[in-house]
């Protein structure tokens, strides 16, 4: 933990005034829900109409829920958005109760999220490690998947790349906002010039997280015999992977997705990305 908190203040609390802060740049009304199960206590951000198509929003390690409120407009005009802090990391979800052992105790988390949101079937997207724990829902239970959308997966089809790897290892160890703001200009090509997020983004070294799993790829098999429809976004700067390799890989392992391209995005921009949100719009409104 950095030891920059020169007022004395409690760095979690300080984490969270930012989170809140991120949240208050939603352009919709958003209610915040806390569900509870064996595991803890998940916060759930719900936008959208009620009789909208159910859309649940799994981010990227480290981003929480908050990450969506540059879409949340966008994907909130037809479905009813449950935006999730995932359990075992960053945000307001509460790791208190069963460990997370594996992915069998992920699925079964959300599986339970869902059952607690009256949520038979849904619509599951997933950025990064997000869109991993959403392509192995999908996987496991299909009845109660009604469309898929991967956002820039990793180790989903291909392997994420070793230097991006070792780039962010001191994120692990020793994170300060420093490094975490140059982690960020690097993957991305550009400073963070909101300064809402930018802020977001140092409180990260504050942050804490109990478990995020390792991020084992599906079998070929499995990914085969998919039939849910699937939309994979590849971010065409992306230093997390090989957007090519990934882009060429998915066709072979899952031939019933869909791959999209945008190539002036990288991993870590991509769900910041308007034309992100207007392409999963445009996905769903096709089927």
């Amino acid at each position: 933990m950095p030891n920059d908190m020169a007022d004395g203040s409690d760095p979690t609390a300080r984490f969270l005034a930012r989170y809140d802060a991120v949240l208050r740049k939603w352009p919709v009304p958003v209610r915040a829900v806390e569900v509870p199960s064996r595991y803890g206590t998940t916060r759930v951000h719900v936008c959208g109409p009620a009789d909208g198509t159910p859309l649940v929003l799994l981010p990227g390690g480290g981003d929480t829920s908050a990450v969506w409120h540059v879409n949340a407009g966008e994907l909130a005009r037809e479905h009813r958005v449950y935006a999730v802090d995932l359990m075992g990391d960053f945000g307001r979800s509460t790791h208190s109760g069963a460990p997370l052992r594996g992915t069998a105790d992920l699925l079964d988390w959300l599986d339970t999220l869902m059952d607690a949101l009256g949520l038979d079937r849904a619509r599951l997207c997933g950025h990064s490690y997000g869109a991993w724990i959403a392509l192995n829902y999908a996987l496991r239970s299909p009845d109660r998947v009604g469309g898929l959308a991967l956002l820039d997966p990793i180790n989903c089809f291909t392997r994420a790349s070793t230097r991006y790897l070792l780039r962010a290892l001191p994120l692990l160890l020793r994170p300060s906002p420093e490094r975490i703001l140059a982690f960020q200009r690097w993957e991305t090509g550009l400073p963070v010039t909101d300064p809402v997020w930018r802020a977001f983004l140092e409180g990260t070294a504050w942050a804490r997280r109990s478990k995020v799993l390792p991020m084992r790829r599906p079998g070929a098999e499995a990914l085969r015999a998919c039939a849910v429809p699937c939309l994979v976004v590849l971010a065409g700067e992306s230093k997390a992977h090989d957007a090519r390799r990934t882009g060429a890989a998915v066709p072979a392992l899952m031939p019933r997705a869909e791959v999209v391209v945008l190539p002036d995005v990288s991993h870590h921009s991509l769900p910041l990305a308007p034309s992100a949100g207007r392409l999963l719009v445009e996905f769903w409104r096709s089927r």
